[in-house]
């Protein structure tokens, strides 16, 4: 069967070039029932980064202190703060990561059942017109990179830019000459950054569609197998299967070429700092500008920055990708059914009751709802037909007039209909 053509490079690229945050910022409501443990794995990442920053402090003051003095006794209490503090780095971030378990992979959980939820109530026009493949990647590929990115990327990122922060500023408040030093490597990696963004989000965008065309290519050629060996176009089928896996790979290939250039990069800026930190700190030494628990200090600072630089790249990466995944996502339960409202057939509203009866669980609300409250109370304004409930507040009469439900075993209610019937 041949499927509609997909929207050509100019357009997807015109498409990719609009895409921003915008797609990813509205995904944010199926976080909302994981707050708690959102604010404890962020408490516990706080605080992991100013224990990493006060153990070199604790050095500086060994070395300056019972070390260059002879005082053993001075030397204990302060052995056993630094040890204290990296047991307590270890264990929040074993709290971080533990506390972000549940989250996320709940966080994936819900978009995929509200996007097959949402494909089932789209008609079959709808379907005619996509590609099966590409509808597979929104709902596998493209909902995983979410996930890593708004479980672990988001995180890490705010994480790294608040430990650059503020390791610069201890180190320009321990020797500025140094601290000036490692601020200004900072800005070729920020410009580099912006210009990586803006051509990477663009090639990622390709891969990611390509590999939907491949997917519909293989899923189309497998469930029409049959029809394939009858009229013996096996090496037709073969032949598209691999020029679509060869453009993957030539795209592939450009995305990888345009990554490891950049990453080298970040790869090389801490590193040559570090070089030139080492130098200008002994010659500082030498000169008695500067002591040696202070230069041992401030190295072990600039090493901590090492890993936040270069994952940065990774990070920005990972963050493009899932702007351009959200954009694919959305753009799916964005979809208007052709049909909205109406009332059930008395099998399906059977169903629907008593897949909410008492004691069992009950499936998400789908439909217009109140943005203001939650359900759909005809109140405020509407909000998406997709997307996790709010607090609920219901407006509950006494008997649905469509069906005559009770309202204390019905789902959320509207102003005429239960939400069953609805």
């Amino acid at each position: 069967m041949d499927s509609p053509q997909e929207p050509g490079p100019d357009a997807r690229d015109d498409t990719v070039r609009r895409s921003t945050w915008r797609s990813l910022w509205r995904l944010r409501s199926y976080l909302r029932p994981y707050v708690p443990s959102l604010v404890v794995s962020w408490l516990a990442a706080l605080l992991g980064i100013a224990a990493g920053t006060v153990i070199p402090l604790v050095s500086k003051e060994i070395i300056d202190g019972p070390v260059a003095h002879g005082d053993l006794g001075g030397l204990v209490p302060l052995g056993l703060l630094a040890l204290g503090l990296g047991i307590a780095e270890a264990v929040l971030t074993f709290v971080r990561r533990w506390s972000q378990a549940g989250p996320v992979l709940g966080l994936e959980t819900a978009i995929r059942d509200d996007l097959y939820r949402h494909l089932q109530r789209l008609p079959m026009s709808f379907h005619d017109g996509w590609q099966s493949g590409q509808l597979l990647s929104r709902a596998t590929t493209d909902l995983s990179t979410i996930r890593r990115f708004l479980g672990f990327g988001v995180l890490f990122l705010i994480m790294n830019i608040l430990q650059l922060t503020a390791v610069t500023v201890v180190l320009l408040r321990m020797y500025w000459p140094l601290g000036l030093l490692v601020a200004v490597s900072a800005v070729p990696v920020v410009v580099l950054s912006l210009r990586f963004e803006r051509r990477y989000i663009v090639i990622s965008r390709q891969v990611q569609d390509q590999q939907g065309d491949l997917a519909t290519l293989v899923e189309e050629s497998a469930v029409g197998i049959r029809t394939v060996k009858a009229f013996g176009r096996r090496e037709h089928v073969f032949a598209n299967f691999a020029a679509a896996a060869r453009e993957i790979r030539r795209t592939s290939l450009a995305k990888v070429r345009l990554a490891s250039r950049f990453f080298t990069f970040l790869e090389v800026v801490p590193n040559v700092t570090l070089a030139l930190v080492l130098l200008l700190g002994a010659i500082a030494v030498g000169a008695g500008a500067l002591t040696l628990g202070t230069l041992v200090a401030f190295t072990t600072l600039v090493l901590q920055l090492v890993w936040p630089v270069a994952s940065l790249g990774y990070i920005l990466a990972m963050g493009q990708e899932a702007m351009t995944s959200a954009d694919r996502v959305v753009e799916v339960l964005d979809t208007v059914p052709a049909i909205s409202g109406g009332r059930p057939s008395s099998s399906a509203r059977a169903a629907t009751y008593a897949s909410r009866a008492p004691g069992s669980a009950s499936p998400a609300p789908t439909g217009r709802c109140c943005a203001t409250c939650g359900w759909r109370c005809g109140r405020g304004r509407p909000s998406p037909s997709w997307g996790p409930p709010g607090r609920a507040r219901r407006r509950s009469p006494r008997s649905c007039p469509a069906c005559s439900t009770s309202p204390r075993a019905a789902s959320p209610w509207t102003g005429t209909t239960c939400g069953t019937c609805r």
